[in-house]
């Protein structure tokens, strides 16, 4: 594919021009202006090409109905990466930085077929069971945890200190995780995301979300991870391990984007203060405009093909642009229309989030609770200061640095989300090299 004669000089940092290169999705000045370097790939047409990481190249797919069509024909483009011409024939190795997020693992997200249906079937059954009450009463508790860790303060990283954590310890409630386990999930979803030392972290994670399925094959309870044991799908001990990490990963990651691009938006848009009582629009304009996944959604051609007059080869790795198919053409004019959830932020098709309704009321939870109880928040620094961390996939800040009037804050004191009709469980102690985990301070912090 080449640009069109007519196309405009790319952003800074971008070789594409003139040199039939592909157009580089990773850097810090892709972070800084995703939005210029999706304006100059529409040039191309409905899709362009880009590379993900040195070495690693993609065609991704920025207009609207042509991403619709990718994502609703599961027969034509497949989900399982074992399809992936380039890694299966070495020009991009297991040891790339993007490998983590697009090698193939035995889970719904790579699935096809009745594979697919069967598996998807077990995962959404079980997030439906996730009572709206008990969501927002765990995700209050763990918000006046980490709020109290930093309020009489006055200054805190709300990315850093607050919508990093509160979704990973959202998740080891939801999904049962007693302390020992829960710290090693932490430290494993953490050390994968961040890039440190990520192979021990995926390693440690695995290792934790195998021991938690045991423990709950021997003693299951009132959690998704027993809800999904139970299922009618009789998941396997293999199936359930991947399954589980699929749902503590990849949720864990892009809500945590969610909850600080939001806030973000609260914090830099004079109109959300000055009106007040708009933190659900605030999220929806984040999701349309910011959302936390930008360029995910991988598939495969099953056999040559084309998708909007482009040429796409069998194997090819082929993304979706949610942050360009949502701010492109088609899309604004659907948004003045009034149609405000048309966004593609959570993807379309059998493979959409399959917890979308869970994510957005943590996250409103979580920011409602954050500016009750701080309600004089604001940003410490000037919003042209702020970064966003590199990557092809994220649209995440690196900080978000705020102050307030230093609070003090009251310690709850009850059980979380005790199970009817069971003793409540005494938190396993840590084991000595995990002593002092996050997840074993928050469970000792609420029976203080």
């Amino acid at each position: 594919m080449n640009a069109h004669d007519t196309a405009p000089v790319p952003p800074p940092g971008c070789p594409a021009h003139g040199s039939n290169a592909r157009v580089p999705l990773h850097g810090p000045e892709f972070a800084a202006d995703p939005q210029a370097y999706y304006e100059y790939l529409r040039h191309y047409g409905a899709a362009a090409p880009v590379e993900l990481a040195p070495g690693v190249e993609a065609t991704l797919v920025t207009d609207y109905a042509a991403a619709l069509q990718l994502l609703q024909d599961s027969g034509t483009f497949r989900k399982d990466a074992r399809r992936w011409r380039a890694f299966n024939e070495g020009k991009v190795g297991p040891d790339s930085p993007v490998a983590p997020l697009l090698a193939y693992r035995p889970n719904c997200m790579f699935a096809d077929g009745a594979d697919h249906l069967r598996l998807r079937q077990a995962v959404t059954d079980s997030m439906a069971r996730v009572d709206t009450r008990r969501l927002s009463r765990s995700t209050e508790q763990i918000s006046g945890y980490l709020i109290s860790q930093f309020a009489a303060r006055g200054s805190a990283d709300l990315l850093g200190d607050y919508a990093k954590q509160l979704p990973l310890f959202v998740f080891n409630e939801l999904f049962g995780c007693p302390a020992d386990i829960g710290d090693r999930v932490l430290f494993g979803i953490s050390g994968m995301f961040d890039g440190v030392n990520a192979d021990k972290a995926v390693e440690v994670l695995f290792q934790a979300v195998g021991e938690l399925v045991a423990l709950k094959r021997s003693k299951p309870g009132d959690d998704v991870t027993s809800w999904l044991m139970r299922h009618e799908a009789a998941l396997s001990d293999e199936e359930m391990v991947h399954q589980l990490a699929l749902l503590l990963g990849a949720g864990a990651e892009p809500l945590r984007n969610l909850i600080g691009n939001t806030l973000h938006r609260l914090l830099t848009h004079e109109r959300y203060a000055r009106e007040g009582g708009l933190i659900d629009e605030a999220l929806d304009d984040t999701l349309w405009e910011n959302p936390p996944m930008s360029n995910y959604a991988p598939h495969y051609p099953a056999a040559d093909t084309e998708l909007a007059g482009q040429h796409l080869q069998a194997g090819d790795l082929v993304l979706v642009s949610f942050a360009a198919a949502n701010t492109g053409p088609a899309l604004r004019a659907s948004r003045q229309a009034g149609s405000n959830r048309a966004h593609l932020a959570w993807s379309a098709g059998p493979h959409a989030c399959p917890s979308k309704e869970p994510a957005r009321h943590i996250t409103v939870t979580a920011i409602e609770h954050l500016l009750n109880e701080l309600p004089d928040v604001e940003l410490a620094v000037p919003e042209d200061s702020l970064t966003w961390r590199p990557g092809p996939f994220n649209r995440a800040l690196a900080t978000l640095p705020a102050r307030f009037t230093p609070a003090r804050t009251g310690r709850r004191t009850e059980p979380l989300s005790p199970v009817p009709g069971e003793e409540p469980e005494t938190p396993a102690p840590a084991r000595p090299a995990e002593r002092g985990g996050m997840w074993s301070q928050f469970l000792n912090w609420l029976t203080r």
